[in-house]
C-alpha cells in the first residue's frame, strides 16, 4: 500500500495555513467536480484524492495525526502492524450519527457517485482513519449534491467598514444585495447560502463566498479594533493648550488639549475606535498621534514677537 502524500496532491506546503488548503481545495474540487467531467475517469480519480486530502488537512486532529505517521510510515511498511504503533499518540475515533442506518463502512452519498461501497476513500484512508465507519465526511458529502460553491471579492473604504454598508453584486445573471455590517474586517469573507452554481441533476445551488478587502486610509491605521490617526495641531494651541476639533471616517472627535504638549505625544481615547463586528455597540479605542505644526506666512510683528520670545528662553 503506497504512501498518499495529501499536500502533493492539493498542492500546498506542509506549513500551509487553513486558509490556504480551502482555498487549494476549492479551486482544484471546481476543476475535477464529476458534474463537469462526465464520463472522465481520469477526474473521478484524481477527485476522490482531492476529496481525501482535504477531508484529512483541513481537520487539525486529523492533520496532526497524518503528519506524525508520514515520518514513521517507513517502519509501518516495512514492519507491518497498526499505523498507530508508530505514531506518538493514539489514532483520532470521530463518532456520528447514523443516517438511514447504512451498513458499516460505506456511506451512501459516496456509493451513489462513484459505485461499491465505500469507493470514495482509498484504502489507505480507511487503514490509517479506520474508514466511513468512524466519521462521514459531511462537508464533502454535502458539496456532492450541491452545485459549485464560488467566490468573489468587493472592496470597501474604511470608513464604509466603520460605519456599515452595501454592495449590490451581478453574480449568475443574479443581482444580490448585501449588508456589510460595521466592524468588518479585511479578508472577511460573508457567505451568502444557496447563492452558488447550480447542480443539474437536483437543481441545489452551492453557497456563494464574497470577500471583502478594505483600502487603506491615509493616515489612518487599523489593528484590530483600534485606530491609529496623525493628527496636526497648530503650535500655539500646543503650547498654551485648549479645545482640539477633528474629522475622521464621517465622525467629528473633540478632546481637551493640555499646555505644553510635545510633538508626538499619543492620547488614548477609550471607545472611539472601530466598532466589533459581532457586538457593534462596543467599540475598540483611538490612538491619537500628535504633530505639532510651525506657523507659516508670519508677519513682521509675529516674528518680532517670537524673537521676544526667544530672547526670553536663553536669559533665564
Amino acid at each position: 500500500m503506497d504512501y498518499k502524500d495529501y499536500y502533493k496532491i492539493l498542492g500546498v506546503g506542509k506549513k500551509a495555513t487553513p486558509e490556504e488548503i480551502k482555498k487549494a481545495y476549492r479551486k482544484l474540487a471546481k476543476e475535477f467536480h464529476p458534474d463537469k467531467n462526465q464520463g472522465n475517469k481520469t477526474a473521478e480519480a484524481k477527485f476522490k484524492d482531492i476529496t481525501e486530502a482535504n477531508d484529512v488537512l483541513s481537520d487539525p486532529e486529523k492533520r496532526k495525526y497524518y503528519d506524525e505517521l508520514g515520518t514513521n510510515w517507513t517502519k509501518y511498511q516495512q514492519f507491518g502492524g497498526k499505523p498507530e504503533d508508530y505514531v506518538r499518540r493514539q489514532r483520532p475515533t470521530y463518532q456520528a450519527p447514523p443516517r438511514n442506518n447504512p451498513s458499516p463502512g460505506t456511506n451512501p452519498e459516496f456509493d451513489d457517485l462513484f459505485g461499491g461501497s465505500g469507493g470514495g476513500f482509498s484504502d489507505f484512508f480507511k487503514n490509517i482513519f479506520g474508514g466511513f465507519g468512524n466519521r462521514e465526511p459531511e462537508p464533502t458529502g454535502q458539496r456532492l449534491n450541491r452545485g459549485q460553491d464560488f467566490e468573489t471579492e468587493v472592496e470597501v473604504s474604511l470608513e464604509e467598514a466603520f460605519h456599515g454598508t452595501a454592495r449590490i453584486l451581478n453574480v449568475l445573471n443574479q443581482k444580490l444585495r448585501i449588508q456589510i455590517k460595521r466592524g468588518i474586517e479585511d479578508g472577511q469573507s460573508l457567505k451568502l447560502k444557496g447563492r452558488g452554481g447550480e447542480n443539474p441533476s437536483n437543481g441545489e445551488r452551492g453557497d456563494l463566498y464574497v470577500k471583502v478587502k478594505i483600502a487603506p486610509q491615509p493616515q489612518i491605521e487599523r489593528r484590530g479594533h483600534d485606530l491609529y490617526v496623525d493628527l496636526p495641531v497648530d503650535l500655539y494651541t500646543a503650547v498654551l493648550g485648549g479645545k482640539v476639533n477633528a474629522k475622521f471616517l464621517g465622525n467629528e472627535i473633540a478632546f481637551p488639549l493640555a499646555k505644553e504638549t510635545e510633538n508626538g505625544k499619543v492620547l488614548r481615547l477609550k471607545g472611539k475606535g472601530m466598532p466589533k463586528y459581532e457586538t457593534p455597540t462596543e467599540h475598540g479605542d483611538l490612538y491619537v498621534k500628535l504633530l505639532v505644526t510651525a506657523p507659516k506666512g508670519l508677519t513682521e510683528k509675529e516674528v518680532e514677537l517670537f524673537q521676544q520670545l526667544a530672547e526670553l528662553r536663553t536669559s533665564k
